[in-house]
């Protein structure tokens, strides 16, 4: 008798109906293996792109003055949070430099409060990526009389309105900055050319507990790697300023009148002496127009009898021009 195939129940279709059911597992899976290797892409190829996008852009140099961070830009004291910026916006030095002089709460710290609703704060290392976008964009842009401010929070707040007109400044300070941390990050600027570098640093060494001796020592240390750097630059030291004595109201006074003025003005005679061992340095003497006859900061200069405000400012801005003015008539006579 023929054989004849075995038959497929009626319920399971026909043989090939059957067949193509029994494929339809095995293109699913495929599909599944598919879409799921072009999510995986897609994927990678979004935090990549993320990822660029957190590495710090060059600064154009059409506008060395634009947004360096979208966060922050400057240490603003605890006292000045101010609303935040929409979303599209961003803060530059530029504008966070006209904002109210610090006043006697204010933070001291290297690590201080954005001018943002939700007050960032900016660490020591996030600080100095800022210094350095800065130094970076001032290097590419090339101005011409560049001068440089490095030092601590009383350099950091000298109002740009306020600094002479007649050079191009870029502004070094970080709130609480001491000689040795001054000292380590001379190379955030090492790419610029400056004509001048005014120093001023030292009194939170004195604050910390370190000695005139120590603040001597890296200030030597200091002047010898700027010129190493900038062999063409004058370096211009300028004297640590006195304090208040028992009219500060700075909230770290019990530390501040540990420190004797007597002290700070055996210190900067010290440091007078090292524009003799240079031709390049010079030495300003800024102590004896801001003491009183006590040699005391003066409190008509002062918010807090350390940090200096307006009138202070404008009294420094003086002492500059006349140095310049003396600079140049020097120069002149020299050539």
């Amino acid at each position: 008798m023929r054989s004849h195939p075995p038959q497929v129940p009626s319920y399971y279709g026909s043989s090939s109906s059957l067949r193509a059911s029994r494929r339809t597992p095995r293109h699913r899976v495929r599909w599944v293996w598919l879409v799921l290797a072009l999510n995986t892409g897609c994927l990678i190829l979004g935090v990549d792109a993320l990822r660029r996008q957190s590495v710090p852009q060059p600064v154009s140099t059409s506008d060395w003055r634009s947004p360096l961070l979208a966060s922050a830009a400057m240490l603003i004291p605890s006292s000045y949070a101010a609303p935040a910026p929409s979303p599209s916006a961003s803060l530059s030095l530029e504008s966070l430099s006209t904002l109210p002089l610090p006043s006697a709460e204010s933070s001291s710290g290297a690590e201080a409060e954005a001018s943002t609703g939700d007050r960032i704060f900016l660490s020591y290392g996030e600080w100095l990526e800022v210094l350095k976008q800065e130094a970076d964009a001032i290097a590419i842009s090339k101005p011409k009389k560049l001068a440089i401010l490095a030092g601590d929070s009383i350099s950091l707040w000298f109002p740009p309105d306020l600094l002479p007109g007649d050079r191009t400044w870029l502004n070094q300070g970080i709130s609480g900055e001491t000689s040795a941390g001054l000292l380590k990050r001379l190379s955030l600027f090492e790419a610029t050319q400056p004509d001048t570098v005014f120093l001023m640093i030292g009194i939170n060494d004195l604050i910390k507990g370190y000695s005139t001796d120590t603040v001597f020592a890296n200030q030597e240390l200091i002047i010898e790697d700027l010129l190493e750097q900038h062999p063409d630059t004058q370096i211009v030291i300028q004297s640590v300023l006195p304090h208040a004595g028992e009219a500060a109201t700075w909230e770290g006074r019990d530390r501040l009148l540990k420190i004797s003025n007597d002290d700070i003005r055996a210190l900067n005679e010290r440091l007078s002496g090292l524009s003799d061992r240079h031709d390049q340095v010079k030495y300003l003497d800024l102590f004896s127009d801001f003491a009183d006859s006590d040699g005391n900061l003066r409190m008509e200069l002062s918010t807090d009898g350390l940090h200096l405000n307006e009138k202070g400012y404008q009294l420094w801005r003086q002492v500059l021009q006349a140095y310049s003015l003396t600079a140049e008539h020097d120069l002149v006579e020299n050539q």
